[in-house]
């Protein structure tokens, strides 16, 4: 089989040739620059590769994510290719570059827009037009988290519409993707994973802090129905004009809505049913009524077991990153009770736990493990849960890929 035909195989729950594997290539199962930078260093030492920190670009500036090369793709077998948002963070584009480093201070080439002011106690901050803080970097950190909660303070829908506005996707945006989508489907034979997002349940959380948020979800139910829906309608226009561009060269199309903490749901599922669940509802039945081909993937970490069914209810048809970690996770009775109706991209192997502190031997056993859990019939996209965090062994990062690939054919 060819990637694509692996993919789209293993997706609609057929057994294929073996699991399809997936390297680096989207913000929730990427692969920290830092990492990646050691991994390089571990490649050339114990392969003999000569691998420049030189080609270490950073796309995602919030997590420090690193674009994969084309040799990543070929050594760990990768069968996806991600289309990035041409401005995926902060309003900064990724069309050109400068050298740079990683927060650990080693080499990277970061993108061009990316200027940030050093404050006081030493954070990195990323200012907007109005010299006003957007991101931050504190001191001695690994991420940039986003800063600027502009509904803070909103009390009425009829505020809100004073004052709501969204960073949309420009015509020249979707023209760089589109042409980028074009070249990935003619000159490679690999699946594409469209990364479109979309929140409102995380959204929210950012846009009138968390705090705030969470006591508007419960109490201030018609401000927040007033804002999922303002959010819709930017939604839905920017996805038409989105899949119009991309739809006819995607595999995947990638939401997201994190709705699990590690030990429980971060919502009821009757809050889910009654604040999130019809706006998902409406995105995804879009893709699905126009795009019947394309599949709806959605990124939700967490203890979300009991709300599988609502997922698949709104029309999700594959789940990530599907952390072992987090309670009732147990992915024996995640294939059992949902894998003929939902596909696991993810599950492959916990990064907080065997990924990042386990040997390699111990790696390569729970890679097998879960394989022929969730491999057998389908249904499966092999992938470590979420990033490869800085801190995870270079050692541990080829074990993990070269056990995809090795037990891959084992049914």
């Amino acid at each position: 089989m060819t990637s694509r035909e692996r993919v789209i195989c293993s997706l609609n729950h057929e057994q294929p040739d073996r699991i399809p594997i997936y390297f680096g290539a989207m913000i929730s199962t990427g692969i920290n620059a830092i990492a990646y930078n050691k991994l390089k260093d571990y490649l050339n030492e114990t392969e003999g590769t000569h691998l420049s920190y030189e080609t270490t670009y950073i796309y995602d500036i919030c997590q420090q994510l690193a674009i994969p090369e084309q040799w990543a793709l070929d050594r760990f077998h990768a069968d996806v290719l991600q289309l990035c948002r041409n401005t995926p963070n902060f309003g900064i584009n990724i069309e050109s570059y400068k050298p740079g480093e990683c927060t650990d201070g080693s080499f990277a080439m970061v993108p061009e827009g990316l200027n940030p002011v050093t404050d006081e106690r030493g954070a990195k901050l990323i200012l907007n037009d109005k010299g006003v803080p957007i991101g931050k970097l504190p001191a001695g950190g690994h991420y940039f988290d986003s800063v600027i909660h502009p509904y803070e303070k909103i009390e009425e829908p009829e505020e809100l519409d004073e004052v709501f506005s969204m960073s949309l996707m420009s015509d020249h945006d979707l023209d760089i993707m589109e042409q980028q989508a074009k070249d990935m489907y003619e000159n490679t034979d690999k699946a594409i994973l469209g990364e479109f997002i979309a929140t409102f349940y995380e959204q929210g959380q950012y846009d009138f802090n968390y705090d705030t948020y969470f006591y508007n979800i419960a109490a201030e139910k018609e401000l927040i129905h007033h804002y999922n829906k303002l959010l819709l309608n930017v939604y839905m226009e920017q996805l038409e004009k989105y899949l119009k561009r991309v739809g006819k060269y995607l595999t995947v199309i990638h939401f997201g809505d994190d709705l699990g903490t590690q030990q429980s749901l971060q919502i009821s599922k009757e809050m889910y049913r009654e604040m999130i669940k019809p706006y998902h509802r409406e995105l995804y039945s879009y893709v699905h009524e126009n795009y019947p081909e394309i599949k709806v993937f959605l990124h939700s970490c967490g203890a979300i077991y009991e709300m599988i069914p609502d997922l698949i209810d709104v029309g999700v048809d594959v789940l990530n990153p599907v952390q072992l970690s987090a309670k009732g996770m147990d992915p024996v009775k995640l294939k059992e009770n949902f894998g003929d109706k939902l596909s696991f991209w993810g599950g492959g192997i916990s990064t907080t736990q065997t990924g990042t502190f386990g040997t390699p031997e111990e790696v390569d056993a729970e890679v097998k493990r879960l394989m022929l859990i969730f491999g057998k019939g389908g249904g499966f996209v092999w992938n470590q849960v979420h990033n490869i965090q800085f801190d995870v062994p270079p050692a541990n990062i080829v074990a993990m890929y070269d056990a995809a690939y090795k037990y891959g054919n084992i049914f």
